[in-house]
């Protein structure tokens, strides 16, 4: 049994890139699904779709490569896990690696990337983070 379905994703995306996988397969949650979509609104995932398997959910995910057939993800790190949650205020998520990356926000307003926890002044706990 899985315990943190998000470090799960994140891993599973991160293997299927170093493989170089079109698709990968998700355990589905609320929380991931929102984190998928973030990548996708990014541009680091091309899409997803949801699967149902009678009653269990999956998420879909078509990975995003370069011309030159590199993965657009070069790090996709989880860094808020089970044991040690991680919390910032909003002035201390404002750009992520000058901004090209992202860090993945768990609001009051639900899931943003850190562009739009922001833009909204509020913080967080920190998901991911993915450059």
């Amino acid at each position: 049994m899985v315990n943190d379905l998000v470090s799960d994703a994140l891993t599973r995306i991160r293997n299927a890139s170093m493989r170089k996988l079109e698709v990968t397969t998700l355990l589905h949650s609320k929380l991931v699904e929102a984190t998928v979509k973030i990548f996708q609104e990014k541009g680091y995932v091309e899409s997803f779709s949801i699967v149902e398997d009678g009653n269990k959910k999956f998420i879909k995910v078509v990975l995003k490569y370069n011309d030159n057939g590199t993965s657009v993800i070069s790090e996709l790190k989880k860094i808020s896990k089970p044991g040690r949650r991680v919390y910032k205020p909003a002035d201390e998520i404002k750009r992520f690696k000058n901004g090209y990356g992202t860090i993945v926000v768990s609001t009051s307003k639900g899931v943003l990337s850190n562009d739009a926890a922001f833009k909204e002044g509020i913080g967080g706990e920190v998901i991911c983070s993915i450059w």
